[in-house]
């Protein structure tokens, strides 16, 4: 799966009081939750299952019964957490079934220990926009000389 996060100017929110009116804002910020469409679902998910109980592991159906939704609804949401690679994908034991089951839940079990997951992944995608700007100069200013030469 691709890494993608939107990276924008902002404040930090560390005058913000309310916790959710926080979330919200960051999880727009970083492009998770779309301005103008409906943030429930998305917003439920992250904040009230994945990061007020970072340690459980939660299954797609447990999920879909809770949020009173479809399960392509909640893999659609997953896979958006999945592609900031703060989730994780586990393997759980189910009782009920006595089979394997895959699961998901915060990396690491912590919030913080998962952001610097994605913060690493922004660094090294940034160093290699550095590398492509660079190749690309480069290979421009061939072209140009390329170009003077043969005037």
């Amino acid at each position: 799966m691709t890494f993608e996060i939107r990276v924008i100017s902002n404040t930090p929110l560390i005058g913000e009081t309310n916790p959710e009116t926080a979330a919200r804002t960051f999880f727009e910020q970083i492009g998770y939750l779309s301005k103008g469409s409906d943030p429930s679902i998305p917003y439920t998910l992250f904040a009230d299952y994945f990061i007020k109980h970072p340690t459980k592991a939660w299954y797609v159906e447990e999920l879909s019964m809770q949020l009173e939704t479809s399960k392509p609804t909640i893999y659609r949401h997953l896979n958006k957490l999945k592609s900031l690679d703060i989730l994780e994908e586990i393997q759980v034991f189910d009782d009920a079934t006595k089979q394997h089951k895959k699961a998901y839940r915060l990396r690491y079990g912590d919030l913080k220990k998962a952001w610097n997951f994605v913060e690493a992944h922004v660094k090294v995608a940034m160093e290699n926009y550095g590398k492509t700007v660079e190749h690309l100069q480069e290979i421009m200013m061939k072209e140009q000389q390329r170009g003077k030469s043969d005037e």
